[in-house]
């Protein structure tokens, strides 16, 4: 296996960064624009609603209360370091991007569980009577990051290598 080229090798760390501003800047303008304004339709199957996510992905697991907050801002952190030591060891460029935006967006939540005590989310697809619950950028990109590292797995990506980093 070739070694990342310095392009490959950076690509990751800057799109972290631009997440974590397009994340950030798209929740402030929600909070500013969308706050008391209910349901503002879009378009016939996309709405923006500002919504508060005390739970985890799609809201999912909302009891806990400050017990709870603090437990998923601890599960996302320890999540996220472990993917670090993963990222450090791994040299292929797809699984790498995958973890770049599983990192990303678990700590955009971060950031907004530990200032508000929940998640910002506030796009809101439906679709022939499908509605989906709200969500923002840094959910998206965790779906994102595991549906590469599925597909990856899925196209032979377990691949071993060797102590140099070649395959074998």
């Amino acid at each position: 296996m070739t070694p990342l080229t310095p392009a490959a090798r950076w690509f990751g760390p800057i799109l972290f960064v631009v997440i974590i501003i397009a994340d950030f800047v798209t929740k402030q303008w929600a909070l500013s624009a969308l706050d008391g304004q209910g349901r503002v339709v879009v378009t016939e199957f996309f709405n923006l609603v500002l919504v508060w996510n005390t739970g985890v992905s799609f809201g999912m697991f909302r009891s806990g209360g400050e017990a709870g907050r603090w437990l998923l801002v601890g599960l996302a952190l320890v999540i996220s370091c472990v993917l670090v030591f993963w990222l450090r060891r791994e040299r292929r460029f797809w699984p790498r991007l995958a973890i770049w935006l599983i990192i990303a967006g678990a700590l955009g939540n971060v950031v907004d569980r530990i200032r508000y005590g929940a998640v910002v989310d506030f796009l809101d697809f439906h679709l022939f009577g499908y509605h989906w619950p709200a969500f923002n950028i840094a959910d998206s990109v965790i779906v994102a990051g595991a549906v590469l590292l599925v597909v990856d797995s899925l196209m032979g990506g377990g691949r071993k290598l060797g102590p140099g980093g070649e395959e074998t």
